[in-house]
């Protein structure tokens, strides 16, 4: 959503100590403004300006839901591996294998998303309490 330049043609230079401009900075990180420019011009005109929320409780949630994701990725990353030396088998002594290597990765599989899905459901019940 780009803000039209509504015809602004005038020029305010202001000169600011280091704390200052630091200070400034620092609150014009903690909004939601995209530009510096748009954040002062919110301060002088004494314009609402929308400050970012953050919501520190859900950092650790985010984190779990990372390493859940992590171990997915790895899971469908080993199960990919499989498949594809599953294509370049033709012997059947290689695809007994091959059907009994995948029945141990499977069964690792199948208690790794068990795993996961018991962690999101507490995760669930603990973001449902808060």
């Amino acid at each position: 959503m780009e803000e039209k330049n509504s015809g602004r043609n005038r020029w305010l230079h202001i000169r600011l100590t280091k704390e200052e401009f630091e200070q400034i900075d620092r609150n014009f990180k903690a909004s939601a403004c995209r530009k510096r420019s748009d954040f002062v011009r919110r301060n002088l005109l004494r314009k609402p300006i929308v400050m970012k929320y953050r919501n520190e409780s859900l950092d650790k949630l985010l984190q779990e839901l990372i390493q859940l994701r992590t171990q997915l990725n790895f899971m469908g990353n080993n199960f990919n591996q499989s498949v594809k030396k599953l294509h370049t088998l033709f012997e059947i002594s290689d695809f007994r294998i091959w059907i009994l290597a995948f029945d141990s990765d499977r069964k690792k599989y199948f208690s790794l998303v068990e795993e996961i899905k018991k962690h999101i459901e507490i995760l669930a019940q603990k973001w449902l309490q808060s």
